[in-house]
């Protein structure tokens, strides 16, 4: 069986049809020959329970800034609420699920990024045991972007970041699932293949940018790692999620080089 890891964003989880065809999706990739992880992220819902407890939210460079006070919400609203919501959806699809984080079975070591950007974690590889071992019993990993450092402290990751460490940790193939088809440059329009020198210069000019960068930069990462292309692909498109179960090329192809 191949693996493969799909990254789902927050704003999957206010679309009910698209979590729907989400599952649909890993269902038939499993019947096709695939072993499906999932980690997902959960910013819209992030938000929302931050402004219910009277907290601001802030970006810098495209990541969610998350100081101590405010990490009990983001850890409730991603391994909580976010995971759970998955579990269940994955359930009513007939899957069997396992929600889990960053830290659980030591899959992954954490430690802060930047200072100034709070209880914000990056991650590396860890142990793939327990990973390995609920995909031979054919069950789907579900796992939120909320780490643990050496210390013991709770920490915010970006789920790009952390979906391209699992990809490594189990030497998958990776989809980057969002709410848009691809990458699109300055007119609107798809762009079906980028390498480093084209992303330098989408940089360059302005049309990679904030969040699609963090994106992007992410999926070179996993590119170069693994050596093999990482698809950036939308959830929202049943056409995209049905040529990807056959094996057709969809979204935007990222290449290592």
């Amino acid at each position: 069986m191949k693996t493969m890891v799909i990254k789902v964003g927050g704003a999957l989880l206010g679309c009910e049809a698209g979590v729907e065809r989400l599952f649909s999706t890993l269902k038939a990739l499993g019947q096709s020959g695939w072993q499906a992880v999932l980690v997902h992220g959960g910013g819209v819902l992030v938000e929302q329970q931050l402004s219910a407890n009277g907290f601001l939210s802030e970006k810098k460079n495209g990541l969610r800034v998350t100081p101590e006070e405010q990490m009990s919400v983001v850890a409730g609203a991603l391994a909580g609420s976010a995971n759970t919501q998955l579990v269940a959806a994955a359930v009513a699809a007939g899957l069997v699920p396992v929600g889990l984080s960053l830290a659980d079975g030591g899959m992954t070591q954490a430690e802060v990024l930047d200072p100034d950007l709070g209880a914000v974690g990056k991650v590396s590889v860890g142990q793939p045991a327990l990973l390995e071992q609920l995909l031979g019993l054919g069950m789907l990993p579900i796992i939120s972007s909320i780490a643990v450092s050496d210390q013991g402290q709770r920490l915010n990751v970006n789920a790009d970041q952390a979906a391209t460490v699992v990809c490594q940790l189990l030497g998958a193939e990776l989809t980057l699932l969002s709410d848009v088809s691809g990458v699109l440059d300055g007119k609107g329009q798809l762009i079906p293949n980028l390498d480093p020198a084209l992303v330098d210069e989408l940089t360059r000019q302005g049309v990679i940018e904030g969040g699609m960068k963090v994106k992007v930069d992410a999926a070179l990462e996993a590119a170069r790692s693994i050596n093999n292309r990482v698809l950036v692909a939308s959830w929202r498109y049943p056409e995209q999620l049905a040529a990807l179960v056959k094996g057709e090329p969809v979204g935007t192809q990222v290449h290592p080089c």
